[in-house]
């Protein structure tokens, strides 16, 4: 069975319970299912479908949180098109985080990422997207007390220094062995994880002490995030915890991972009624049966319905 993941790349028919293996993480057991709701009263619909199913030191999280040291949350978004229904997974798990446990968070726009990496793109492009990628995160409702945002370009002066010390504890090989990296990729690329690390110490480097931070993600970023596990305890600072997502298939087909780039495979938040129905009716991969008599004696899949 084919799968890739890396987080530039997602295809094939998705194991996760491979991925939990290959990348070290661990399952969201029941018994850690019941820590969280002993603090969140109920437990959210992502995570009793098991739509978020593994982590990385939750239990560490939960351990400072009732010691009184409470966590902060990261997360983020690349502006290298509109935001789709797949981004949005991610980020309603989180505001429910937040408004549970009452925390901070900060949001990255790494607006840089996607111009390194996708040749044709401009910052003039990455700006255009930022604004409206923005206006996003910000409909979500996610509390404006306690949500921080961060622009790489914008914010590069407050950011560097510690991106600096980051990258200092990251070779060259820990790089190539995470990403694939060949001598074929710009010393950008190389660079860029060390930033993305940055807003998981930020608030520890400002308040001049060391605070817990837990970062949402799917599951295909996590490259970036053992890196930086590895890299930031070498500069003084705790390592992050992670709580990891499934992606959310394209329309097209229950493999892979829906994506901006492929329009007619994703419902995009800019898209009008009109338009989403169009998709869906034209695109989606439906879970019926081979035949119309199969179909009526055992009903469709829902396990491959994209729309389901």
């Amino acid at each position: 069975m084919f799968m890739k993941v890396t987080p530039w790349e997602v295809s094939g028919d998705i194991d996760y319970e491979k991925l939990i293996k290959e990348f070290g993480t661990e399952k969201i057991t029941d018994k850690l299912l019941s820590r969280i709701k002993k603090h969140t009263g109920e437990l959210h619909p992502y995570l009793r479908r098991k739509i978020v199913f593994s982590h990385r030191d939750l239990n560490w999280v939960l351990d400072e949180y009732e010691k009184g040291n409470k966590f902060f949350l990261y997360t983020g978004r690349s502006p290298s098109g509109p935001v789709h229904i797949g981004h949005l997974t991610t980020w309603m798990f989180t505001k429910w985080l937040q408004d549970k446990f009452d925390v901070d968070l900060w949001f990255q726009f790494p607006d840089e990422e996607k111009f390194l990496f996708k040749e044709k793109l401009t910052f003039e492009d990455t700006a255009n997207y930022l604004k409206e990628n923005m206006l996003d995160v910000i409909a979500l409702g996610f509390n404006p007390k306690k949500t921080k945002f961060l622009i790489d370009t914008k914010h590069a002066g407050l950011m560097y220094k510690e991106a600096c010390r980051i990258a200092k504890k990251i070779t060259f090989s820990t790089v190539k062995a995470a990403f694939g990296f060949d001598n074929s990729y710009n010393i950008g690329q190389i660079f860029y994880t060390a930033m993305q690390a940055v807003p998981a110490i930020l608030p520890s480097a400002m308040a001049g002490k060391n605070i817990p931070c837990l970062i949402p993600y799917a599951i295909d970023q996590d490259p970036h995030f053992r890196v930086a596990r590895d890299a930031l305890p070498k500069i003084g600072y705790y390592k992050p915890a992670a709580i990891h997502s499934v992606f959310l298939p394209p329309l097209t087909g229950p493999g892979g991972k829906m994506s901006s780039s492929e329009a007619n495979a994703a419902v995009c938040t800019t898209d009008s009624p009109e338009e989403v129905r169009r998709k869906v009716m034209k695109y989606a991969f439906s879970g019926g049966r081979e035949t119309v008599e199969e179909h009526r004696k055992k009903g469709g899949n829902p396990d491959v319905d994209v729309s389901y």
